[in-house]
C-alpha cells in the first residue's frame, strides 16, 4: 500500500501534480502569513498565539509555528490520529517559508499600503489552503487535533474548532499577539475562499470505466462514486478524506 493518501492506482502524472500542489500550497501559506504580519492589522487565531509566544521568547514566529506544529502533532498520539506525508511537511515548510518571507518583506507604515496588503494576504491564504487540501496528503497538525477531539469528545466539529481557536486567540492576545480588524476579516473570508480555491485546484479523479465495462448500470446501488473520490462541494473529501481549513 502506498504511503500517500488519495485514490489508489493513480498515474505518476497525477501524483506529481499532487506533490506540486502540496509543496507550493505550503510555501504560499507561509508567505501569506508573513504578509499578514507585515500588514499589522491582526492575524488569525493560531497566528496571534504564535506571534505572542514569539514576542515572549525572542524566537522567530516561524520557529514558533514549527515548534507548535510538532507539539500539536504529539497530541495526535493519545487521540489516535494518523498523519500523512503532508502532515509532516506541514510542520516544517510553513514556518520556514514564513520566516524567509519576513526576512525579505519590508514593514509598511502607511495604512494605504497595509490594508491592500491584508486583503492580498487573506486571498493568498485561501489559495494556499485550496492547494494543499486538494493534494490530499493528510491534514495539518492543528486540524488533526480538531478532528481528533471531535471524535473523542463527541462534540461537533464547529464547537471544537471554535473552542480551540478562542483559546489560542485569547492566549496569544494576552502574550502580545496582534488581534484586530484583520482577525475578523480572516475569520469571515477564509472559509468561502478556501472552498472556492479547493474547487479550482482539485486534482481530477481517475476516469470512470466505460459503460460496457461497468458491472452495474448507472443508478444502481453499487454504481455511486468510489470511497474517497470526493464531492462537488469538497473535492478529495470522501469516506477517508478530511477537509481542512488550515495547516
Amino acid at each position: 500500500m502506498s504511503v500517500f493518501t488519495g485514490s489508489p492506482g493513480g498515474s505518476s502524472g497525477r501524483l506529481v501534480r499532487r506533490v506540486l500542489r502540496l509543496s507550493f500550497g505550503l510555501v504560499l501559506y507561509g508567505v501569506s502569513l508573513a504578509l499578514m504580519v507585515r500588514a499589522g492589522l491582526g492575524l488569525g487565531p493560531w497566528d496571534v498565539f504564535h506571534q505572542g509566544v514569539a514576542e515572549r521568547t525572542g524566537l522567530s514566529i516561524g520557529t514558533v509555528v514549527i515548534i507548535t506544529g510538532a507539539a500539536v502533532l504529539l497530541l495526535w498520539i493519545p487521540l489516535r490520529e494518523r498523519p500523512g506525508p503532508g502532515t509532516v511537511a506541514n510542520v516544517f515548510v510553513v514556518g520556514l517559508a514564513m520566516d524567509g518571507a519576513l526576512a525579505l518583506l519590508p514593514e509598511p507604515r502607511a495604512m494605504a499600503v497595509r490594508v491592500p496588503l491584508l486583503v492580498v494576504a487573506v486571498v493568498l491564504n485561501g489559495a494556499a489552503t485550496g492547494l494543499y487540501i486538494a493534494a490530499r496528503f493528510g491534514p495539518g497538525p492543528r486540524d488533526g487535533l480538531m478532528t481528533g477531539l471531535h471524535r473523542v469528545t463527541g462534540r461537533s466539529v464547529r464547537l471544537v474548532r471554535t473552542g480551540i481557536e478562542v483559546v489560542m486567540l485569547v492566549t496569544g492576545f494576552l502574550l502580545g499577539g496582534t488581534a484586530g480588524a484583520g482577525t475578523v476579516v480572516y475569520a469571515l473570508a477564509i472559509g468561502p475562499l478556501a472552498q472556492l480555491f479547493l474547487r479550482l485546484f482539485a486534482v481530477p479523479a481517475p476516469e470512470a470505466p466505460l459503460p460496457e465495462e461497468s458491472p452495474e448500470p448507472p443508478g444502481s446501488p453499487g454504481a455511486g462514486p468510489a470511497a474517497g473520490a470526493g464531492t462537488p462541494d469538497c473535492p478529495g473529501e470522501g469516506r477517508d478524506g478530511q477537509a481542512i481549513l488550515r495547516p
